[in-house]
């Protein structure tokens, strides 16, 4: 027809001629508007956005995959140029294409199309924006059951985190907030931690880098929090009197990793976090719809950081050393243990000031000290200066806290407790009498 007629066929032609035996041309509308499909996507903003109530021109975004730097962006960018003198967006984003699990493109006939409705389906919206998020998109992305999995994976861990801090700050109100100045040393590292890790969500947000909000915030929630913070101090978040000054500090903290992390993956994991939310706060209509403020100031403690990363060093050696005994069945348990550590470095030294080495290396007892080690001592490639003497903990075990003391027994009140855990429990007695 174009041969016969030109390219003018289209428009002088009957309808019936395009479309052929079987369709009545009745049912359909030829349309004969459109000059070029790339120049009429092109004026889209024309009449999407412009002039529209509750929209502005020019747009925020364009967003669209890598083809399009020389289609719908660039038709879009000539044909405002040519009638407006700038471009229609602010930012132009781009991103690879999904291939399957092997970095082939998916198609019917090799039966590896991988269907966005089947996860959400499966697995829920959640770990399909995960995925998403964890994936360098301005590279092809890739998909399948195995990446899927360990994106569950990596959803599971980050709601446990989150699903913990509920439970740790049930009936946590502000009046038994503790100031800054008051904290002790590890939940001034938190906080200094948290510091660090919100200027970083802050700046990833800003130039749409997901994979280095939710990458980091993951490695935050299961090393530092969920192996380290929450670890240590699960013995007095448990067991300490509920006016105690650490339990006190520690809830504190905690509030505010609910409060930020819950901010920070809200735009990622939407209806988790919302859930989380609105579980907390069942009466707050604001809900998750809150200005991510950038972390105070005084939170930055770069003194912390540098203790903590000495006393994370020496726990690391300590740590291999008890997971040697418990190897060889020496210990089931590392509150069995009281290690002796002894310590070449002062500075690592002077980082154990004020601080309960037992309660950082999850063992009944410990000691730190800067006297030579015994031939006999543990120690791990590359890390000459800290030795671990073993030794078994002296002392009987306290029924409530599992640590094994001397003073177990000492409160005839109650003969099977630690003093600690004695005056805590009498403390709620009185409290609950009668």
């Amino acid at each position: 027809m174009i041969a016969d007629g030109g390219a003018d066929a289209w428009f002088t032609r009957p309808d019936a001629d395009f479309l052929g035996n079987g369709y009545n041309p009745d049912d359909y509308e030829k349309v004969t508007d459109i000059l070029d499909v790339w120049f009429n996507s092109g004026c889209t903003h024309a009449f999407t956005i412009e002039g529209r109530a509750n929209s502005h021109w020019p747009a925020d975004l364009y967003l669209e995959g890598s083809d399009q730097h020389r289609g719908w962006f660039q038709s879009s960018l000539l044909e405002s140029c040519g009638t407006r003198g700038r471009a229609p967006y602010n930012a132009v984003l781009t991103h690879g294409f999904v291939l399957d699990e092997q970095g082939e493109k998916m198609s019917k006939s090799k039966g590896n199309v991988v269907a966005p409705q089947d996860i959400a389906k499966e697995s829920g919206v959640e770990i399909l924006r995960l995925w998403v998020a964890f994936a360098d998109y301005s590279e092809d992305l890739r998909i399948g059951k195995q990446i899927i999995q360990t994106t569950v994976d990596a959803y599971r861990k980050l709601r446990n985190t989150v699903r913990y801090l509920l439970g740790a700050l049930n009936g946590y109100s502000e009046a038994e907030a503790v100031d800054y100045a008051d904290l002790p040393s590890l939940e001034r590292y938190i906080l200094n931690e948290v510091y660090s890790l919100d200027a970083k969500v802050r700046a990833a947000y800003e130039v749409y880098d997901f994979a280095a909000v939710v990458r980091p915030v993951a490695d935050f929630c299961i090393q530092t929090l969920s192996a380290l913070y929450f670890d240590i101090r699960k013995d007095s978040l448990y067991c300490d009197a509920p006016s105690s000054l650490k339990r006190r500090a520690c809830r504190t903290v905690m509030n505010i990793l609910f409060e930020r992390i819950t901010l920070w993956l809200a735009p990622i994991m939407t209806f988790t976090m919302e859930e989380a939310w609105s579980s907390r706060n069942p009466n707050d209509k604001a809900n998750l719809f809150r200005v991510l403020e950038a972390a105070p100031d005084v939170w930055h403690n770069v003194a912390e950081g540098d203790r903590w990363a000495k006393i994370e060093t020496v726990l690391s050696v300590v740590t291999a050393a008890l997971e040697d005994k418990r190897r060889d069945k020496v210990i089931g348990s590392a509150l069995e243990a009281a290690p002796r550590v002894y310590l070449a470095d002062g500075a690592a030294f002077e980082a154990f000031e004020d601080i309960d080495a037992a309660e950082v290396f999850r063992t009944s007892q410990a000691s730190v000290t800067t006297n030579s080690p015994p031939a006999h001592a543990f120690t791990l490639e590359g890390l000459p200066m800290i030795a671990v003497e073993f030794a078994l903990a002296e002392g009987q075990k306290c029924q409530r806290s599992w640590r094994i003391l001397p003073e177990v027994g000492t409160d005839s009140r109650y003969p099977d407790l630690s003093v600690r855990d004695a005056e805590a429990v009498a403390l709620w007695d009185q409290t609950h009498a009668g």
